[in-house]
């Protein structure tokens, strides 16, 4: 593989690393990590700090997953391991996201990153997968569950679509990376535990 592959890789992993839950939480006196669900992500910074601050940090989530693909995509372009480095690309930012350098690889869950991944990849798959995320949410009233389902239905919507062996390859991945770090919530749904949006802590994407 090429230095400029090796460096796409390298650069996608610390974007994806970028904790904007934090950085953006600074000055409000609040800890994100210490409170609430002790998560970096979305839902805990609105839970936190309100929802218009938790929709800032939803959207720069989802922009640090899509733009390092993106950039990625129009560099390698013409590189013979183009596929295997977008593969590792994406692997990389959400893995960024997931255990950041800079958080001593203490991250999120990886959802709103990984849509903005597969946002350039496979817009049309996103959309389906946010309409099964909705009615899941809707249904149970627990956005952990909405998170779950939502990314489980990702590769399949991918194979319907005709999406490339890599890039269900990488959902896949990505996929087990999310229900890894959702134990804790699935344990709970479990349990019959969790608790939903409405009522407070504990659920969380």
């Amino acid at each position: 593989m090429s230095s400029t592959g090796l460096l796409c890789i390298l650069l996608s992993y610390l974007a994806g690393a970028i904790p904007f839950g934090v950085l953006l939480s600074r000055g409000s006196g609040i800890d994100i990590r210490s409170q609430g669900s002790g998560n970096i992500g979305a839902t805990n910074v609105a839970r936190l700090l309100g929802k218009k601050m938790g929709l800032i940090t939803l959207l720069f989530d989802i922009a640090k997953g899509f733009i390092p693909i993106f950039c990625t995509a129009l560099v390698v372009q013409a590189d013979p391991n183009r596929t295997l480095i977008l593969a590792l690309s994406g692997a990389a930012t959400v893995l960024g996201h997931m255990f950041p350098v800079y958080l001593r690889f203490h991250g999120g869950k990886g959802v709103a990153t990984a849509l903005g991944l597969f946002l350039y990849l496979a817009p049309w798959a996103v959309a389906l997968v946010l309409l099964v995320f909705l009615a899941t949410v809707r249904f149970t009233g627990y956005v952990s569950a909405g998170s779950l389902v939502g990314a489980a239905s990702m590769p399949l919507w991918l194979l319907v679509l005709g999406g490339k062996p890599w890039e269900i390859a990488l959902a896949v991945f990505v996929v087990l990376m999310i229900w890894i770090k959702h134990k804790d919530n699935i344990s709970r749904l479990l349990k019959g535990t969790e608790k939903s949006w409405k009522k407070g802590s504990g659920d969380d994407a």
